[in-house]
This record gives C-alpha cells, sequence and structure tokens, in this order.
C-alpha cells in the first residue's frame, strides 16, 4: 500500500486573504457592538450605532470587492482528499456565507433609510464622510415607513443569528480539517508572501 505524501498547499491569493480577515475582524467588530450597545453609558449609543452602520457600509464594499476578486482569481481547490458531499456542502457554505455578508448590511442600509428621525441624524461614515439614504424608502409617508422600519430590522436580525451560526460551522469545519483530518487548511488562507491559488 503507498503512503500518500501531502502535495503543496494551494493557497488563496494574497488580496483574498487580506479582505477575508479584514471582513471577519470587522464583522465581529459589529456583532459585539450590536449586542452591547444598549448597554453602554446614554451618551454612547448614538456614536456606537453610528460606528455600527460605518462598519456595515464598509463590509458591504469590501464584500463586493471580495466577490469581484474571486471572479476573476478563481480560489485553490480543495485538497483530493475530502469527500464529496464535504466538498458540496464547503460549495455550498461559501455561497451562503456571501449572500448574508451581503444581506445584512444591505438589510440595516434599508433599515436605517425608513429611520423616522433620519431628517435630525445625518448618515456619515466613521463621522467623516456623508452618506446617503435610499430614497424610494426614506420618501415613504410614516406609517409604511415604520412598518418598512421594523420589517428590514427583523431581516436584519435574523440573518445576523443565521451568519452566526454558519460563520460557526465554517471555523468548525477548518479546525476539523486542519487537526483531525491533518490537511493545511488554515494555511490556505494565511496571509503569505508567494500566493498560489
Amino acid at each position: 500500500m503507498t503512503s500518500l505524501k501531502p502535495g503543496p498547499i494551494r493557497r488563496y491569493t494574497r488580496v483574498a486573504s487580506i479582505l477575508h480577515w479584514v471582513v471577519a475582524a470587522l464583522i465581529a467588530i459589529n456583532v459585539a457592538l450590536g449586542l452591547t450597545a444598549e448597554l453602554f453609558p446614554e451618551d454612547w449609543i448614538r456614536p456606537a450605532i453610528d460606528l455600527h452602520k460605518s462598519i456595515g457600509l464598509t463590509v458591504l464594499g469590501l464584500a463586493l470587492l471580495r466577490i469581484l476578486w474571486r471572479l476573476s482569481h478563481p480560489a485553490p481547490p480543495l485538497p483530493g482528499t475530502y469527500p464529496r458531499l464535504e466538498k458540496i456542502a464547503a460549495h455550498a457554505a461559501h455561497i451562503l456565507l456571501y449572500a448574508l455578508i451581503l444581506m445584512l448590511p444591505v438589510s440595516g442600509w434599508l433599515h436605517d433609510s425608513a429611520f423616522k428621525d433620519a431628517a435630525s441624524h445625518p448618515l456619515q461614515l466613521f463621522w467623516v464622510i456623508p452618506w446617503f439614504r435610499i430614497g424610494a424608502i426614506a420618501s415613504l409617508d410614516p406609517v409604511a415607513k415604520e412598518a418598512m422600519h421594523s420589517r428590514f430590522y427583523a431581516v436584519h436580525v435574523w440573518s445576523a443569528y443565521v451568519l452566526y451560526g454558519l460563520v460557526a460551522l465554517h471555523i468548525l469545519g477548518a479546525l476539523k480539517h486542519q487537526f483531525i483530518d491533518g490537511e493545511p487548511e488554515l494555511q490556505r488562507m494565511r496571509i503569505g508572501r508567494l500566493p498560489t491559488g
């Protein structure tokens, strides 16, 4: 019986790796802000919410950039040792992750555009760059706007819960491949000097 020698590690490009880790870090910060903002002293709540919005819109831009990069720089193939069902599950999970990473900031933006006090709270990225609200939502009559505000908030919250579960599975899957299957899974997304994928 022949022993299988591990082949060279096929990594994501440096740009893909940087975008992956920056988006992951920003999402982690936004999760913390979203879960704890109401516990802050009263004077800090509005700045925390504004920071949450700024980070969300930044994630939206970076996620779109990541998708464009992925379309022009395909991901390295999964190791041949992975069972077929695991490969299918991994691809499906990645598609759903992208969808949720886009849905969260978009639903938050729609929710904010229906904010009844939007006029007295201009939307600015990191308190510096003026940003627009979605006109079709912002110009609705007050009753319709309040209904939209509640609806998009529900979508935002439930999308976040699904994302938390999927990210947990994503991390567990990567750790399983790394430490149980003995595949260099974490190295594939390492920010290295010479990307090969």
